[in-house]
C-alpha cells in the first residue's frame, strides 16, 4: 500500500453498497466492509468533501456468456435501495446506474467537474467489476485515484486479490480506511 496524499479537491465515491448487492454472498464479512465505508462517508462530510453514493438498478442490454444470477428477473423491493448505515445526506450526491461503472452514462463527470475534484476515493461493492470499472473510467477522465482497499470486497476472494494487488497499482494508490481519515486531516484548501 501506497498512499501518499489527497488533493485538496477530493471526493469519496462508493459503489454499489445496498440490500440487494449486500445479499450476495461475499469473499470478506459485510460488517467491515460496510463500516469501514461509513466510516470514510463520515469523515468526508466531517471535512466538507463531496459523497457521492452509487447504486445499481438493473443491468446491461448485452449478451453474455455469463447468464445472470438466477432469480434475477424482476428485483424484488428494496433491492436496490442504499444500506441505511451509509447515513445518506441531502448534501450527498446519488448515482443510478444500470452498467459496472459509475460513469457510464451517468452524471458522475459532469458533477465531479462542476465541484472541481481532481481526485477520487473509491469504496464498495464489487472490487473486480463495479469498483474497478469505476477507478478505470476516472483513471481515464484524469482523476487521481485512491483506493480504500478494506473498504470493498468481491464476491470472489481470489478476484478481489487480483484486483487489489495488480489492476489498483496502476491505477492509482491503495490504502487503508484509517489512513485515508488521517490524509483527511492534512488537506489544506
Amino acid at each position: 500500500m501506497t498512499l501518499t496524499t489527497l488533493d485538496p479537491a477530493t471526493a469519496l465515491v462508493v459503489i454499489d453498497l445496498q440490500n440487494g448487492v449486500l445479499a450476495i454472498p461475499k469473499a470478506h464479512p459485510n460488517e467491515q466492509i460496510v463500516a469501514n465505508a461509513a466510516a470514510l462517508a463520515d469523515a468526508f462530510r466531517h471535512h466538507g468533501l463531496p459523497v457521492v453514493l452509487v447504486r445499481v438498478a438493473g443491468g446491461s442490454a448485452g449478451r453474455t456468456e455469463q447468464p445472470p444470477r438466477a432469480g434475477q428477473g424482476e428485483l424484488p423491493a428494496g433491492w436496490a435501495d442504499l444500506i441505511p448505515e451509509l447515513n445518506q445526506q441531502p448534501s450527498d450526491h446519488e448515482i443510478v446506474k444500470r452498467a459496472w461503472g459509475a460513469f457510464h452514462e451517468t452524471d458522475l463527470h459532469e458533477h465531479l467537474t462542476g465541484l472541481g475534484v481532481t481526485q477520487l476515493v473509491l469504496a464498495g461493492v464489487s472490487t473486480s467489476i463495479g469498483v474497478e470499472t469505476t477507478a478505470r473510467h476516472a483513471y481515464e477522465h484524469g482523476y487521481n485515484v485512491t483506493l480504500a482497499v478494506d473498504a470493498m470486497t468481491d464476491s470472489a476472494a481470489d478476484a478481489h486479490e487480483h484486483t487489489v494487488t495488480r489492476i489498483f497499482p496502476r491505477l492509482g494508490e491503495t490504502g487503508t480506511t484509517e489512513e485515508i481519515i488521517e490524509l483527511l486531516g492534512t488537506i489544506r484548501p
